[in-house]
């Protein structure tokens, strides 16, 4: 258990210590030096206390822009508006925020007005969640008014006071609340859930660019499978509702043994922590429920639900504003998230040429992956077969064989020195030599291709 006292005004302070970045405490003693409190706050301080390495430093401090632009000679205004200011030290930018009361909120997002206080609990007091509302310095050591050390030590995500506040303030809180409790194995407290899921509608108020991030951070977490209690809060319905389809659409077949839904958090479970897999494996079935059928048996189809899972996720990808190059590599993945093929070489190279060379070892590892998140049927011989596609994959990379037009002996220019008239048939003589060489990689050399220009 960590010891803890209280000292004046009620605050809690723990006696351990937390080694600050130098720069951050110089910044922080700086101001000390000017009169001013300064305290490392917010997600760096819970990051220490957890053994992390916290991703940025951010500082708050009772004094204000004006007098923190006073004390530094080099800053730059990041969110002046809201008491923000960025202190450069070196090539490093820390953000400065004045201890602040936020007024009312009247777009889920922003506060209409912001007023300073001298007050480190009033400034604590409108941050989101307990583990987060905690600061430090050196010479007090840590400053813990809401039990964040308590909710840490429990595991617990708990908003500072009134739950129901703290979400009307900022909707995309609700998801960052889900989002922590992924990427820290926490529990949500019952009334922050309460709050979630009453508030859950005014996430649509929140811009997909915001959405994006938070969504991202919890997929790529140790527990994707939370998006499994964003389902259960009514969230995914406000930002995706694809996803809840998923969760209703049963599978009656032998190779499965959970629902669209389920089947799809085992899969992102068992895939590497990578945008782009984890991406994939929660949208590799999108198509499923619009392409269900049930034959009289009573056994469920979903026969070529790859085509419309491409297209339900180019067009969710879209809405959530991710970038051409994770949506050309996403959709790639899931149209060929279920193509098969015997272990055999020649159908190895066709299929490293038609799923793409960039993607076909991350192509293995949703297959994989896939398969592990089916049921026991024909398990064994589902995964043999991809353990031996991978040896065969491994060995055409060590060989060096040719797959596509890259790599092809000849090009275009050597067509046309060989007697070939530039235009159209350049490059259906040059694919026509492509297929020749994967089905017989020996045959690529300029030698061996130009003798079959007739």
């Amino acid at each position: 258990m960590i010891r803890m006292m209280l000292i004046s005004g009620g605050e809690i302070v723990d006696n351990r210590k937390i080694v600050l970045p130098e720069k951050v405490n110089d910044i922080i003693l700086a101001l000390q030096r000017h009169g001013y409190e300064a305290y490392a706050v917010g997600g760096c301080v819970r990051d220490s206390l957890l053994g992390r390495e916290p991703e940025d430093w951010d500082i708050t401090t009772s004094a204000t822009p004006v007098e923190v632009k006073a004390i530094f000679p080099r800053t730059f205004d990041t969110g002046i508006q809201h008491g923000t200011v960025t202190v450069l030290l070196g090539k490093e930018g820390f953000e400065v925020t004045t201890y602040r009361i936020d007024g009312k909120y009247e777009d889920s997002r922003h506060p209409k007005e912001v007023t300073y206080t001298a007050c480190l609990k009033e400034d604590l007091r409108r941050r989101d969640f307990t583990i987060n509302a905690m600061a430090y310095n050196a010479s007090e050591g840590l400053i813990d008014i809401f039990g964040g050390i308590e909710d840490l030590e429990q595991g617990v995500i708990r908003c500072v006071g009134n739950a129901r506040e703290r979400f009307s303030e900022d909707a995309l809180r609700i998801l960052r609340g889900v989002r922590f409790a992924a990427q820290l194995g926490f529990a949500i407290e019952e009334e922050t859930r309460k709050g979630m899921r009453e508030l859950a509608p005014t996430l649509r108020k929140i811009s997909a660019e915001r959405i994006q991030v938070e969504l991202v951070k919890l997929l790529v977490s140790d527990r994707p499978d939370m998006m499994r209690e964003a389902y259960e809060l009514g969230l995914t319905r406000e930002f995706l509702p694809e996803f809840d389809r998923l969760m209703e659409t049963e599978q009656e077949t032998p190779h499965h043994m959970y629902n669209v839904g389920e089947h799809t958090l085992h899969a992102m479970l068992n895939v590497r922590a990578d945008k782009i897999l984890r991406l994939t494996m929660l949208l590799h079935d999108m198509g499923k429920p619009a392409l269900k059928t049930v034959d009289e048996t009573g056994r469920a189809h979903f026969k070529k639900h790859a085509f419309e899972s491409e297209k339900i996720t180019k067009q969710v990808l879209r809405r959530l504003k991710f970038d051409n190059d994770t949506l050309h590599n996403v959709s790639r993945l899931v149209l060929y998230h279920d193509y098969r093929m015997p272990a055999d070489p020649k159908a190895v190279r066709r299929a490293m040429n038609k799923i793409g060379e960039d993607i076909f070892p991350c192509y293995m590892e949703v297959r994989r992956a896939d398969v592990l998140a089916q049921s026991m049927y024909k398990r064994e011989e589902k995964v043999k077969n991809l353990d031996e596609i991978e040896e065969l994959y491994r060995q055409i990379v060590d060989a060096g064989q040719c797959v596509s037009l890259k790599s092809l002996a000849v090009t275009g220019k050597d067509l046309i020195a060989a007697g070939m008239e530039p235009g159209k048939e350049i490059g259906e003589k040059l694919n026509e030599l492509l297929a020749l060489v994967i089905d017989q990689p020996e045959l690529n050399t300029k030698e061996e291709l130009l003798k079959h220009l007739g």
